[in-house]
């Protein structure tokens, strides 16, 4: 196994060649000012994060070869790790001009730089227009160039139509928690961060060794799971989850978000801590925010999610156990050892 640091690197390097291409794309003529638009708008916003599900496809693929990688085998899954950072840069470019938040990974949103502004807009069309000429570039003469092709559309289209029912949830507008339900939770949480999150990795993984994904149902379905437990872990995390190590100031509550929490409150909560919910949850106010969390407190919610936690780990181990496969079962474990009672 090459050390996770020496394929960091390597991974970060091939984000240089993938850019270099990208401003030389020879389907456009780029003059100097275009060129540095783009480049500068790449560094900014493609590999600043924790790069967690691009490297996710690198280590899934090395899993299921079960050996040392080909130094062309690291950079085509490198390649198809940066396609997954490029196309999650550019639903945060556009998600954080919806949300009009104010800073991502540390740093002012894109699109709050005073040069950038409303041009983000098109910057995010053009992150996502990068995938395809990634994958035209390097993956154009495989045999599962049309499933790639195929994968990275239909993760897109659940991601955006899960960002739709989020969208439309919590519409500002008309703020009625009765609207919030475990299976409305689920639903965003699946659709919205499950598929490209936790799929789409694996997935990439999957096809580049040469399977089928109409044979791995199971698989897309643990996966699913486990974004979803993701998904609740990062809820709880923005209530109770130490400021210092998660890097970013929670604000689910003021921002009326359906979160794990709110939705597991409000099902075991009295007619008068549900009165306090109602009056209190998505308002500016700290005061108001301090009453909900009084309440969390109050139902014991750290616990309830404890035994969540334990009980869905419980249950990932078991399906994971099932599966046929101990290359497979290898890859969904290592996914599910790198979330389990995370921190940040």
């Amino acid at each position: 196994m090459s050390s996770s640091i020496d394929l960091k690197s390597k991974f970060l390097k091939v984000y240089d060649t993938l850019k270099q291409e990208l401003i030389n794309d020879p389907a456009f003529e780029f003059d100097e000012d275009s060129r540095q638009w783009i480049e500068k708008m790449l560094d900014y916003n493609v590999p600043g994060g924790k790069l967690n599900r691009g490297l996710s496809v690198v280590d899934s693929y090395q899993l299921l070869k079960g050996g040392e990688l080909s130094d062309d085998e690291i950079f085509l899954s490198s390649a198809l790790g940066w396609c997954i950072e490029w196309l999650q840069a550019y639903f945060l470019v556009l998600d954080d001009i919806m949300d009009e938040s104010h800073t991502r990974r540390g740093q002012p949103c894109w699109f709050r730089l005073p040069k950038v502004g409303m041009i983000a807009a098109n910057d995010g069309i053009l992150l996502r227009n990068h995938v395809p000429r990634i994958l035209k570039k390097h993956f154009r003469g495989k045999p599962y160039y049309v499933d790639l092709v195929d994968l990275f559309n239909e993760v897109e289209f659940q991601t955006a139509s899960g960002q739709m029912i989020d969208l439309i949830t919590t519409l500002v507008g008309e703020k009625d928690l009765s609207k919030y339900s475990l299976s409305i939770h689920r639903r965003i949480v699946q659709y919205k961060t499950a598929y490209y999150s936790f799929y789409l990795p694996v997935a990439c993984a999957l096809l580049m060794f040469g399977e089928d994904l109409d044979n791995h149902v199971e698989v897309k379905n643990v996966l699913v799971e486990m974004g979803t437990y993701f998904q609740v872990q990062d809820d709880y995390l923005d209530c109770f989850g130490d400021e210092e190590v998660i890097g970013k100031i929670g604000t689910d509550i003021e921002d009326f978000k359906c979160s794990w929490l709110v939705v597991k409150a409000l099902e075991l909560a009295n007619e008068e801590q549900k009165k306090v919910l109602h009056e209190n949850y998505g308002k500016k106010d700290p005061a108001a925010v301090a009453k909900v969390k009084e309440v969390y407190h109050d139902l014991n919610l750290q616990a309830v999610f404890e035994d969540y936690e334990a009980t869905s780990y419980k249950k990932l181990i078991t399906s994971i156990e099932n599966h046929p496969s101990k290359a497979v079962q290898a890859v969904l474990k290592s996914f599910l050892g790198k979330i389990y009672k995370r921190q940040k």
